[in-house]
């Protein structure tokens, strides 16, 4: 298995990332106005959509986080790098793909 501390280090810059992209998408995701005399209903129909988008971006990103979170603590535990099903290695191919992956292919589907 490739060194732990360079998959630590890759999911604590995912984590940044991921938080930087969440303070940043803060405006999109503000309610949208009712004023019908700012905002034409079709653009303000846009604007709903595109507030809608941005809180499920805002959802993965909250996901994504929670599993580089455990991911980190498994690290800290010492299970990092073996299935959380079967307790079998994961391959570092895997781990190079997605180093937050808490289970082998075998399991995983």
């Amino acid at each position: 298995m490739t060194n732990i501390n360079q998959y630590k280090e890759r999911l604590l810059a995912l984590k940044k990332e991921l938080e930087d992209a969440d303070v940043r998408g803060v405006d999109a995701r503000r309610p949208v106005e009712l004023d019908q005399t700012m905002v034409g209903r079709l653009s303000r129909m846009d604007a709903m959509q595109q507030q809608e988008m941005a809180l499920a971006n805002e959802r993965r990103r909250k996901m994504q986080i929670h599993r580089i979170d455990q991911a980190l603590a498994r690290i800290d535990s010492g299970d990092y790098g073996y299935c959380a099903l079967c307790d079998e290695e994961i391959p570092a191919k895997r781990l190079d793909l997605d180093p937050a992956v808490p289970t082998c292919v075998d399991c995983a589907g």
